[in-house]
């Protein structure tokens, strides 16, 4: 499949606005809804295309939970694929040759940290190594921040299609256990109409609509795009674990976060205290951006780092 530009405005808007529809994104992109609609459909179906609804960890004051797992190679899939059922999860990917998992986890404040974090990991003897960071701080990913690789959208598309509802400081909507059938329904597709939606949940309609629209106003949920990046031109996905001085660790972490190749970046505990997501167009310009820029910011003493092989989940519930 190739991706050409209208393909590339597509996917930015639906960055900017997950549910906006196909009129109001045409309209914006100067093409008719019917094009709009033909180029998602064949987005989700080749390039894994997923518009996916997602609660705000920040923002309910979960704690996020970062990973690392080391089991055989013949382990390691299993292993990862039973971490990407659990709601739990947010990303999984498989690295190191095969051998290596990372995934992050969320969890209540409140709740019992080793039950949640280690008890209900896979019980196998295949699985040799765990280890577990907390994120104190996030810099960019996830519901915090713009994804900078995008720029097939101008300054003024960019603003005709930012929903009004991620600007409204006043709502105070937050999600409680009566909300659980709504997420899981958007977890698998951010983008049901509130018809489906009703459906999914069992309740009226007009609740379905009001209700998104409370939680979509006061943060708690936000949408992000799934896709294929090779299908885009970046072909190197790389976690990396980076050492900083401790008292550059907020000023490294803010510079990450006007990096175009960093998709996220956080403060964790742990033996390194900055956990970093890059993705590059190949392995060559990795090494660029590790040499020319990375490695020149003040206080990165090291950088540890292991090139994602697979996607097992990125950010919706797997079916």
């Amino acid at each position: 499949m190739e991706i050409d530009e209208l393909d590339r405005q597509v996917t930015h808007a639906l960055r900017i606005s997950g549910r906006a529809g196909f009129r109001e994104i045409g309209a914006v992109l100067g093409v008719s809804d019917q094009t709009v609609a033909r180029r998602y459909r064949r987005l989700r179906d080749e390039a894994g295309l997923r518009v996916v609804g997602l609660p705000n960890p920040i923002e309910l004051g979960y704690e996020m939970w970062m990973l690392r797992l080391r089991a055989t190679p013949d382990a390691a899939l299993a292993i990862a694929t039973a971490l990407a059922r659990r709601p739990d999860t947010g990303w999984v990917s498989i690295t190191s040759g095969g051998t290596e998992i990372a995934c992050n986890v969320r969890v209540p404040a409140s709740a019992d940290r080793e039950a949640l974090l280690l008890q209900k990991l896979p019980r196998t003897p295949r699985l040799v190594a765990v280890s577990a960071h907390c994120v104190i701080h996030h810099y960019v990913g996830g519901a915090v921040g713009p994804d900078r690789r995008d720029v097939a959208l101008s300054a003024g598309q960019i603003e005709a299609l930012t929903p009004q509802w991620s600007a409204d400081p006043q709502s105070t909507a937050h999600l409680t256990d009566a909300d659980t059938p709504l997420i899981e329904a958007l977890s698998r597709d951010g983008r049901l109409s509130y018809t489906d939606l009703a459906a999914a949940t069992g309740w009226p309609e007009s609740t379905v609509r009001r209700r998104v629209q409370e939680l979509f106003s006061s943060g708690s949920l936000y949408t992000d795009v799934e896709m294929e990046p090779e299908l885009y031109g970046f072909r190197a996905t790389v976690l990396l674990w980076l050492s900083v001085a401790p008292s550059r660790v907020a000023t490294v972490g803010r510079a990450l976060a006007d990096h175009e190749e960093i998709v996220f970046a956080a403060a964790t505990t742990g033996p390194t205290n900055l956990q970093v997501i890059a993705v590059c167009q190949d392995m060559p310009a990795y090494y660029r951006y590790v040499t020319e820029r990375l490695g020149m910011l003040d206080g990165v003493e090291r950088i540890e780092s292991a090139p994602v092989l697979k996607h097992v989940k990125q950010m919706g519930a797997v079916n």
